[in-house]
């Protein structure tokens, strides 16, 4: 199938071999962000496109949203989705497993990127399983890809295991036995099991406060939906065990060679020794925690988050930060 657009009530549907793609450009219209030869994008004062990549598997754009209006509203377009299978994009919870795979979100990756036409240069920014897509992504080389943010996310899928284990084993004894009867697959009160998940969720995962209404579209979009977590996760976060269980792109990081920054939350429910090694593999990687958060900096420390990414998006491309 030809690749084509068109819009829809407040944003673009993308057809592209595989299926349909909802996307939003934020702070320039899709017709203004293709390059223009001179390799700067065609974004605001030189600042080239940032697309960002959410989490999940199987989360949806809502969440980052707050962020990406923050950037455009400094200068920076930003380019939102949702991947497919959740969203406001093409489901097919009849498809089999060995469907939803990273070669498919790579693929519609590309897609996206050449219907917006942005050879000229672009960024991206992964958030968690939107990490690894960026990850993968940039393995292939896409044309015009200039520089990585990679938040909350990691190299290795056994390692993350590994980690939340521990964080896991730190919580009260009651709501840790009743997180390991429940992974056992074993009957668990709906009310204790609730509570044990809310304790790690505001320890690790949102620690500001109540959860805030951008979160909450993704989580009940996320809920609507399943297919393509329970595929690629599982049932459970903790203990991985979907298709991407065995994910680790680890000995494969030095062949990434673009400038990434790498940040995290010190509370996040990706603990820092798996980051770290993220970060040590990666041949041209900064380092960045913020002490507050857990797995949302962007939301819980928003500010701070949001001026990291201009200053280190202006030094790749030796603009003035904003």
């Amino acid at each position: 199938m030809a690749e084509s657009t068109r819009r829809d009530e407040d944003g673009s549907l993308l057809e592209w071999r595989r299926g349909r793609t909802w996307y939003r450009v934020v702070g320039s219209h899709p017709g203004d962000l293709p390059g223009d030869g001179d390799g700067d994008g065609g974004g605001d004062g030189g600042r080239a496109p940032l697309v960002l990549c959410h989490g999940g598997p199987g989360m949806t754009h809502d969440y980052l949203v707050p962020l990406a209006e923050a950037l455009a509203a400094a200068g920076r377009p930003c380019v939102l989705y949702d991947q497919y299978g959740v969203g406001r994009s093409g489901h097919r919870p009849e498809a089999p497993a060995g469907f939803w795979t990273p070669e498919l979100f790579v693929e519609e990756l590309h897609a996206l990127a050449d219907a917006l036409g942005l050879s000229g240069g672009f960024h991206l920014l992964g958030h968690s399983w939107g990490g690894m897509l960026a990850l993968e992504t940039a393995l292939t080389r896409p044309a015009g890809l200039r520089a990585l943010v990679l938040a909350d996310t990691f190299a290795s899928s056994p390692a993350y295991v590994r980690g939340v284990a521990g964080l896991l084993a730190r919580l009260p004894a009651e709501q840790r036995e009743v997180l390991a009867r429940h992974e056992a697959g074993e009957p668990v009160d709906p009310a204790a099991y609730g509570e044990a998940m809310t304790a790690f969720y505001r320890r690790h995962v949102y620690r500001a406060g109540p959860a805030p209404e951008a979160l909450r579209r993704t989580m009940a979009a996320m809920a609507e939906d399943p297919t393509v977590y329970r595929t690629m996760m599982g049932e459970s976060e903790f203990s991985m065990t979907g298709s991407l269980r065995d994910w680790d792109v680890t000995d494969r990081l030095a062949a990434v060679g673009l400038p990434a920054l790498v940040v995290s939350g010190r509370h996040d429910q990706v603990v820092p020794e798996a980051v770290d090694a993220l970060y040590r593999g990666l041949p041209r990687a900064w380092r960045l925690e913020f002490g507050a958060s857990g797995h949302l900096p962007h939301l819980e420390e928003p500010a701070a988050f949001r001026a990291a990414v201009e200053v280190f998006l202006a030094q790749v491309e030796g603009t003035p930060t904003p």
